[in-house]
């Protein structure tokens, strides 16, 4: 049976429209009418989203000549507790104080909130995962500066656990930092104006968006990706050249970082540009 053919029966025994299966596999209506009518076929990529969508073996909607690559699905790249041991080895070692105490105040702030999941696991990761892997990225990346690595830490802390800058148990250096890196009722023009203003923010600004490229595109819905490829394009390649030219003690740093951004968007568009 083609694959268009056993969508459209599954989808039918699930009792599912086709608005309710583009939902779940983040494109439109008109994509599955098509691959339901054969007009065209899904690539690899949407096929895993489909087979979940509709509780199915990927390898069962693959006509009999075709198969997968039984690659595995990753979440999680590091180990929490490695990181955790690492950093505040870093901090003790460095005499880095202000990242010291960040590392406690960000794990208890974040405390049982978890990042999106992927489609294609059931690994539910804790939110503290993204700053610490950010903070072991800044530090390998040669950035030792204590209140930047603190801010790094706590750069999601206002906007996702209602604390107000101004409260933060830190420097002003921190606060300001992480006041600039708080989106909460600002335009991205706007937020993006308050942060160019600030090498420290431009720094753990183009780290976030990095390690948000590499981990969470596939968590996101068609519209949601092609929008943060957009402002990517749009604001943060300008800000990460702008840091090259401005702030030149991060020139090394966003060397590396600006290159897997720009790989990493050119791989996402390719996939989205084969369907």
């Amino acid at each position: 049976m083609e694959i268009g053919k056993k969508i459209q029966q599954r989808r039918k025994e699930l009792h599912m429209t086709q608005e309710k299966l583009a939902e779940a596999v983040f494109v439109t209506p008109q994509a599955v009418s098509l691959w339901e009518t054969g007009k065209s076929t899904p690539d690899l990529f949407n096929m895993a989203r489909i087979a979940s969508a509709l509780q199915m073996n990927r390898k069962d909607l693959l006509n009999e000549e075709e198969t997968l690559p039984t690659w595995v699905m990753r979440d999680s790249f590091y180990s929490l507790e490695n990181m955790h041991r690492k950093l505040k080895q870093f901090a003790e070692e460095e005499h880095l104080a202000e990242m010291d105490k960040a590392i406690d105040y960000a794990s208890e702030k974040h405390q049982a909130q978890f990042r999106k999941k992927m489609i294609f696991t059931d690994e539910r990761i804790p939110y503290i995962v993204h700053p610490f892997m950010m903070a072991c990225h800044a530090h390998a990346l040669g950035i030792r500066d204590d209140a930047v690595l603190a801010s790094v830490l706590l750069h999601d802390v206002c906007e996702d656990c209602g604390v107000l800058p101004e409260d933060l148990p830190f420097s002003e250096d921190v606060k300001d930092t992480v006041r600039r890196l708080t989106k909460t009722g600002l335009s991205t023009e706007e937020y993006y104006r308050h942060i160019v203003e600030s090498p420290s923010a431009s720094i753990v600004k183009a780290l976030d968006r990095c390690n948000n490229l590499s981990t969470m595109m596939s968590s996101f819905r068609e519209e949601k990706a092609f929008g943060y490829i957009e402002e990517t394009e749009q604001y943060v390649i300008p800000l990460i050249d702008h840091i090259k030219k401005e702030y030149t003690q991060y020139y090394d740093a966003v060397f590396v970082i600006k290159y897997q951004i720009l790989s990493l968007m050119e791989t996402i568009k390719a996939c989205y540009l084969q369907f």
